[in-house]
């Protein structure tokens, strides 16, 4: 498969992510394949791409076999293709999905992105995918090392060919040397998603204690 262009990937990001997110509106109508596309966030970077760009960058997926039209609707609909076309599991496709939109990122990072379109375990799970897809014939990721002041290595997707590594990006004031603000959100957002777990498991023996008649 050649090499993708900047806006086929933002395409096809949009449409993975779309098909988990908001699925009772998948496939996408072209007016909001470009509104996702140029949504201003979860986007890294931030485009305004036309609606002739888009429907320019969906022919290059058609050709692919990456996107293909949707049928019983009067206006035409869009989805991809892409766990076939590429020979991947949904999981794999999801990180890609998320590298596409969002830029390279740590393997923690990624699993908080990627929550909506799959829940993966723990972190470990999120590398074996990610090793799985760096170690193709033809590699689908590329991992970078460290950079200075950066405890997490940050993976990159090669679907639009060699990327450089990215530059480091400065610790939030106060979180701390050596930590990065990326690292940092994930870390909270994932203290958050635990803690709604926490309550709803709380809400439930609650309910369970009500109906035994226990406390």
């Amino acid at each position: 498969m050649r090499i993708l262009s900047p806006l086929e990937a933002r395409v096809l990001g949009v449409l993975v992510e779309k098909q988990a997110t908001v699925p009772d509106t998948y496939p996408l109508s072209l007016n909001a394949l470009v509104a996702g596309c140029n949504q201003k966030t979860a986007r890294v970077p931030v485009i305004e791409a036309t609606e002739d760009e888009v429907l320019a960058a969906i022919d290059g997926l058609k050709s692919l076999s990456l996107v293909f039209e949707g049928s019983g609707s009067r206006v035409v609909k869009f989805e991809h293709n892409a766990p076939r076309a590429l020979q991947l599991p949904g999981a794999a496709v999801a990180l890609l999905a998320v590298l596409m939109l969002r830029g390279p990122q740590t393997a923690a990072e990624l699993r908080i992105n990627s929550e909506r379109l799959h829940r993966f375990a723990d972190i470990s799970s999120v590398e074996g995918f990610l090793e799985e897809l760096a170690a193709k014939p033809v590699p689908l990721v590329v991992k970078h090392g460290r950079a200075p002041g950066e405890r997490e290595p940050r993976w990159a997707h090669l679907l639009c060919g060699e990327v450089a590594a990215p530059p480091p990006r400065a610790a939030a004031a106060g979180d701390g040397a050596g930590v990065g603000a990326g690292e940092i959100a994930a870390l909270r957002a994932e203290q958050t998603r635990l803690a709604r777990e926490l309550d709803e498991l709380k809400a439930l023996v609650g309910r369970i204690a009500g109906e035994l008649g226990i406390g």
